[in-house]
């Protein structure tokens, strides 16, 4: 039984904890707690403040954990006013379906229990912002669990989940989504849509690659891949903010320096127990750095380089076959290591009258051009500098160096720098996001080779129909930019696959024309002016990726959408006249 001081209390307060009190079923009088007259009622006849039961409060919160509750009765919707439901820690193998009429709910603990399955009535939860499941039975998730649009929070860790619903697309309030310790095979690239997730834990899963869709989460702080099967570090162009990377225990065989570059804000790489044989020069790039863990590999031989990393504090190394190093060196700690590091640069210096060499380290201020990154990675980057054009010499340092990557971001570009023809031969990635550009010229309709264009965050309304010459291109990314129309051009171009339109003003699509693109597979559309979805758009059977949320149309409807790509498609079929 529940003490009456205790409901007396909650009466007075709102809340109500009966942690750990071995309860095998919760007490009928708990559930009706604010309907029921109190037995003070009948005896207390004093009317001083801390009596007046008359005025109690709503229940908000109430905290059964670390009982032996099987089950928990359907009378739970009789606490409409409750905000936390905390069961974790009990012996439940299901949840009542009336928990969906707690509308105030906004977290629920249902961890380390024995549940197999979430009932769909969850889904009507506007309010829900933290959903901890961990440590259950579960082997899926309900396909709709997307439309919890108020979810911040989600665990779901340590269950038998084979995979995760698509309408996870939809979740953009998602900050922390917990996925270890299950038996995912891959992640859906949809998850790139959760634009505020900062944090995501892929930890002991059956990993081989992460989609290179991930690499966009512009918010990601904290990354966690360890104890998977992955065999390279993923790329993370976007991820400016990513600060902890945690991949150990994987089969990683060797560090891609391109891949290291974009990493500049990581104060956190662990990559201990993998099969990795070198270090390239450039990990220097990670200014920030301030632990590295390559404990366990298999480096021969370490860059002196390393040294120089001014918030190193944590280096771990045993367990590699380092030749360089005397063992007893390692046992003296970081910053012994990192002294005798710094000493052989000195001893490895340039002689007195030699330029120093141009590294992946020279300072803009002292070399406008990383020529290092021309000659061995093919990459010319002028990005992040705030300027109205690309300086002569960026374009002078190319020479006879083939290069495929061209990075002009982030600047204040207005138009594509005409130099660009120059390098038509070999470029076939170019990005030029986050400009001024406003049209696009004939010269980038020359670069046949092109695979990848970025252009997204500029100020464009059309596109040349020259750049139907683009036959190789198969990326786009057009998104927050001034398009009216969707660019009929695009429909010319075979080897499309993936469009991405978002943040426009396109207001209409023609599902003709787009179902003679075979190779398109990711449509977004999301956040424009679509007043209405062409039925037709159904027969685009190639699209595994089709994003319409954040558009004015009526149907098909949020909960439609919320199920998936496969299911707006057959949805939009089954409106075709016939």
């Amino acid at each position: 039984a529940v003490p009456q001081g205790l409901l007396r209390l909650a009466r007075r307060s709102g809340q109500l904890n009966l942690a750990g009190r071995g309860l095998t079923h919760v007490p009928e009088h708990v559930w009706r707690i604010n309907l029921d007259t109190p037995e003070e009622a009948q005896q207390n006849l004093s009317f001083g403040a801390a009596d007046r039961w008359w005025e109690q409060t709503d229940l908000t919160r109430l905290i059964l954990a670390s009982n032996k509750l099987q089950s928990l009765s359907e009378d739970v919707q009789l606490l409409p006013a409750l905000t936390l439901l905390d069961v974790h820690d009990n012996q439940l193998t299901s949840l009542p379906s009336a928990l969906g009429q707690l509308e105030n709910l906004q977290k629920l603990d249902v961890s380390h229990n024995k549940l197999r399955s979430l009932p769909e009535e969850l889904l009507q939860l506007p309010h829900l912002r933290s959903l901890l499941v961990q440590h259950n039975e579960l082997s899926q998730l309900p396909e709709g669990l997307g439309q919890l649009l108020s979810l911040e929070e989600l665990d779901v860790s340590n269950n038998q989940l084979t995979a995760i619903p698509t309408s996870f697309a939809l979740l953009e309030n998602m900050v922390r989504l917990n996925l270890a310790c299950n038996q995912l095979k891959e992640l859906p690239a949809d998850l790139s849509a959760m634009k505020s997730l900062r944090q995501l834990d892929c930890t002991k899963n059956y990993l081989e690659t992460v989609p290179p869709k991930l690499a966009t989460m512009a918010s990601l702080e904290q990354l966690y891949l360890r104890k998977n099967k992955l065999r390279s570090l993923p790329e993370f162009p976007s991820c400016k903010l990513l600060k902890e990377l945690h991949a150990g225990e994987n089969q990683i065989e060797m560090l891609n320096a391109e891949n290291l570059k974009q990493l500049s804000s990581l104060c956190v790489l662990e990559l201990r127990d993998n099969k990795i044989k070198a270090v390239p020069e450039e990990i220097t790039v990670l200014q920030k750095l301030e632990r590295l863990d390559l404990a366990n590999n298999d480096i021969s031989r370490l860059p002196y380089t390393l040294g120089n990393l001014p918030q190193l504090k944590f280096l771990a190394l045993e367990g590699n076959p380092l030749r360089t190093i005397r063992r007893d060196l390692l046992q003296k700690g970081t910053q012994e290591l990192l002294k005798y590091l710094r000493s052989k640069i000195q001893d490895d210096g340039p002689g007195p009258n030699e330029e120093p060499p141009v590294t992946a380290m020279t300072l803009p201020s002292q070399s406008k051009v990383n020529i290092h990154a021309i000659t061995t990675l093919k990459l010319l980057e002028y990005s992040d500098k705030q300027a109205a054009e690309i300086p002569e010499a960026v374009f002078d340092a190319v020479g006879a160096n083939p290069v495929a990557t061209v990075n002009f971001s982030k600047n204040q570009l207005r138009e594509i720098p005409p130099r660009l023809v120059e390098l038509k031969d070999s470029v076939c990635d170019i990005s030029l996001g986050f400009n001024k550009i406003s049209s696009i010229s004939s010269e980038l309709c020359l670069l046949q080779k092109l695979t990848h264009l970025d252009l997204r965050n500029n100020v464009l309304t059309a596109l040349p129909e020259e750049m139907e010459a683009l036959k190789r291109l198969h990326t786009i990314n057009l998104a927050f930019n001034r398009f009216k129309v969707f660019p009929s051009v695009l429909y010319h171009l075979p080897a499309l696959e993936t469009i991405l339109l978002s943040n426009n003003q396109v207001g209409s699509i023609d599902p003709v024309q787009l179902k003679g693109m075979d190779k398109l597979g990711t449509l977004d559309l999301q956040n424009n002016d679509l007043l209405q979805v062409p039925p037709e758009l159904g027969n685009c059977e190639n699209l595994r990726s089709l994003l319409l949320e954040g558009n004015p149309f009526r149907t098909p409807r949020a909960a439609v959408l919320a199920k998936g790509t496969a299911a707006v498609l057959e949805y939009l079929r089954s409106r075709i006249p016939s």
